[in-house]
């Protein structure tokens, strides 16, 4: 078992923590200042990609349940998770209430959003990282 924290540099998914919440800041201030729009086509696509995400982590739970894996499998997974239930919950606010273009409020979601939504891609490449054993270098 490895463990992903080499040399005490940042773990993955501080990284991935990190890098969602910059995203996320940048597009709420993009939102608000009204230089985006968040079309409803993109709502959907959002939520059907975190939907596809939670149908493949579902169905190879079961795999990853049955095979030996590495510790940073578990500290990733719940990420991922959170990533893909709270993109969910975003795309739908935001599909079922209209927000005019400068509002706090429609910044702060879409935010939060696009913050959630690049946590999925980037705790899903911490994920890939983990599984293939390139966290750490054998001394």
């Amino acid at each position: 078992m490895t463990n992903c924290n080499c040399r005490n540099r940042f773990d993955c998914t501080t990284l991935a923590i990190m890098a969602s919440l910059v995203i996320g800041i940048a597009t709420a201030i993009l939102r608000f200042t009204a230089i985006i729009t968040v079309p409803a086509v993109f709502l959907w696509v959002t939520f059907g990609i975190a939907v596809a995400y939670l149908a493949v982590v579902l169905v190879s739970a079961t795999a990853v349940n049955r095979a030996r894996v590495n510790d940073c499998v578990c500290n990733i997974v719940p990420l991922l998770l959170l990533g893909i239930l709270f993109t969910i919950l975003t795309s739908v606010i935001l599909l079922a209430v209209e927000f005019a273009a400068t509002s706090v409020l429609g910044a702060i979601i879409t935010g939060a959003l696009l913050a959630a939504f690049s946590l999925i891609f980037t705790s899903a490449a911490c994920l890939v990282r983990c599984v293939t054993n390139v966290c750490c270098d054998e001394d």
